[in-house]
């Protein structure tokens, strides 16, 4: 598809829909999105469009003015999510460098933040998905880490399972933090962000 320029800002955090995948590693998007959600203060439940569920708000941009942002989540299951999201970008006529992808990163330590303006899918299924059906590699997206499988784990069976307590322990910080770094890149843009986050000590 054609990205066309528009003001509005597109968060999307991949994830699977369903109670028995609603704190796995897989689902640290959406975790995300429900800590904006809160501190936004926005209500639990969106407005089912799009194959997913949309969260409207307005938030503040540097010079003063309001500037709307929307919060999806797919609901299409993980390897499906580029058609959610590709018809949410084309009803909004979104400029792809408006959407921001927030994602799990088994490539990644736990808890540990990367942010980037482009590039592949580096074997993400959902990112994959997402920039096929978009037709570009010119998407924003924020990583967020769960580490890697311990052998001989599947590592399909990895990222659909929980979080066990000690990784708790570096996750629930760093999606405070990946928080922080939506709020800065409506602000502020990716590459301010990225001057931000990958340029800090990471957790192991």
């Amino acid at each position: 598809m054609d990205c066309l320029a528009e003001t509005t800002k597109l968060i999307v955090g991949l994830g699977n829909p369903g109670r028995r995948y609603a704190k796995t590693r897989h689902n640290v998007g959406w975790m995300v999105l429900a800590e904006a959600r809160r501190r936004w203060g926005l209500a639990d439940e969106g407005r089912k469009a799009f194959g997913g569920e949309v969260y409207d708000a307005r938030r503040a941009a540097p010079d003063g003015a309001s500037r709307r942002v929307m919060l999806f989540e797919p609901h299409m299951y993980m390897n499906r999510s580029g058609e959610a999201v590709a018809g949410l970008a084309a009803f909004y006529k979104a400029d792809c460098r408006n959407l921001l992808i927030v994602m799990d990163d088994m490539d990644l330590p736990v808890g540990a933040l990367r942010v980037r303006a482009r590039g592949s899918a580096g074997g993400h299924k959902g990112l994959d998905d997402v920039l096929r059906l978009l037709g570009t590699q010119d998407v924003p997206r924020l990583r967020l880490g769960i580490g890697s499988p311990p052998p001989p784990m599947d590592a399909i069976d990895f990222v659909l399972g929980a979080f066990d307590d000690a990784e708790l322990a570096s996750i629930a910080p760093a999606v405070t933090r990946a928080a922080d770094a939506v709020d800065d890149w409506i602000a502020w843009g990716i590459q301010a962000v990225m001057d931000k986050y990958n340029r800090k000590v990471e957790p192991d």
